[in-house]
């Protein structure tokens, strides 16, 4: 990855646009059942990203606030226009954000380097054999690359949330 490597997306109608600045710190497939309810689909790919890092170029995506089998707060950004889920905020945590991947422009460029929640797949869905899959979660320590581990890191402290 270059530092100066950007990559554009939005919402279906075209109102949100956004950029990052940069590839997501690590990409995961989640197949949780409010992942599966909140979107319709089977899973949804969510590639976690500095906040500061994203930048709207247009629009203005609308949090809506969604329950959690977990409890935690989970707020899911939307065009309010189209409704199309463009990022996510779990845990409100504000310096990170869960980009939906497949609203970048160029979404194939970024499979997934995990499937998370896999004890609630459906079962007409096949993992890749070459992608770690996890029944509930894992330990990013183990699994992410010295990279996204520094990066997280930076931001987390950044943030402040580190103390």
């Amino acid at each position: 990855m270059t530092e100066d490597e950007s990559f554009e997306g939005g919402c279906f109608c075209g109102h949100v646009r956004y950029r990052l600045q940069g590839r997501p710190i690590f990409v995961q497939c989640c197949h949780c059942r409010d992942c599966q309810r909140q979107s319709g689909g089977a899973f949804v790919i969510n590639g976690m990203m500095e906040a500061e890092r994203v930048e709207t170029l247009s629009g203005e995506a609308v949090g809506v606030s969604m329950p959690t089998d977990s409890g935690r707060p989970h707020d899911i950004h939307r065009c309010p226009h189209c409704q199309t889920a463009v990022w996510s905020d779990y845990g409100r945590r504000g310096w990170l954000r869960f980009i939906r991947m497949l609203t970048l422009d160029r979404a194939h460029e970024f499979p997934p380097q995990a499937h998370i929640f896999t004890r609630t797949k459906v079962p007409w869905v096949a993992l890749p054999a070459d992608q770690p899959a996890f029944e509930i979660y894992y330990d990013p320590k183990v699994l992410w690359p010295e990279q996204a581990r520094t990066r997280w890191q930076e931001a987390l402290t950044k943030s402040g949330a580190a103390r």
